[in-house]
């Protein structure tokens, strides 16, 4: 069994996520995403990536796609470590 992280702990990983969009949007959506970086692909398609604190927060950007209409096409979780530089 993983031991959990300690909160304070360089170490301890953070979740960062993308997340794949149908349209496209411009860049002054990023600060209505929470800080998330996004990225226009050429096939029309945008992809959202970046950290996201906690699952309440992650909800929270689920719901603003939601709430836009967008299509969501995927979300994919991938583990990094604090401390890196």
């Amino acid at each position: 069994m993983e031991a959990s992280p300690v909160a304070g702990d360089k170490e301890a990983p953070e979740d960062c996520y993308e997340i794949r969009l149908q349209e496209h949007l411009d860049d002054h959506w990023t600060s209505w995403f929470e800080g998330l970086k996004l990225t226009a692909e050429p096939q029309g398609e945008t992809v959202l990536t970046g950290r996201v604190p906690d699952q309440c927060a992650l909800l929270s950007v689920l719901r603003k796609i939601h709430d836009l209409g967008l299509t969501l096409i995927s979300v994919q979780r991938r583990r990094e470590k604090k401390g890196r530089g």
